[in-house]
C-alpha cells in the first residue's frame, strides 16, 4: 500500500490533527480516502511540523519583507506528508481509512 496522490492536507490546530484526503496507487479516480492523524503521530515518526507552523513573519520588523518572501520555503512540503502517511499506514494498516465515492 503506498499512497499515489495526496490531494489535499490541512493541519487542524483546535483538534490537534492533520486532516489528509489521499488515493491509494491501487485506487480509482472517483475513490477517496479521509483521515484525521493527531498531530503526536507525526511527532512520533520525527516529523516535526509545529516549527513549520509556527512562523513568526513579525519577528523583526526589519527582515519583514525577506521573511514574506522566504514563507513558502518554509512551509510544509507535499513529499514530507506523503513521506508521513506511507510509513504510518506501513505500522498500523488498521487505521488505513476505507476509500468513499468522490
Amino acid at each position: 500500500m503506498e499512497i499515489g496522490e495526496l490531494i489535499s492536507f490541512y493541519v487542524n490546530d483546535l483538534s490537534e490533527t492533520l486532516d489528509v484526503s489521499f488515493r491509494l496507487v491501487g485506487d480509482e479516480e472517483d475513490q477517496i480516502r479521509l483521515d484525521e492523524i493527531d498531530l503526536s503521530e507525526l511527532d512520533t515518526f520525527g516529523f516535526n511540523l509545529k516549527d513549520k507552523i509556527d512562523i513568526d513573519l513579525f519577528d523583526d520588523e526589519d527582515d519583514f519583507e525577506d521573511d514574506l518572501f522566504d514563507f513558502e520555503d518554509e512551509g510544509i512540503d507535499d513529499s514530507e506528508i506523503i513521506s508521513f502517511l506511507n510509513q504510518y499506514y506501513l505500522i498500523f494498516p488498521e487505521n488505513l481509512p476505507e476509500t468513499e465515492l468522490f
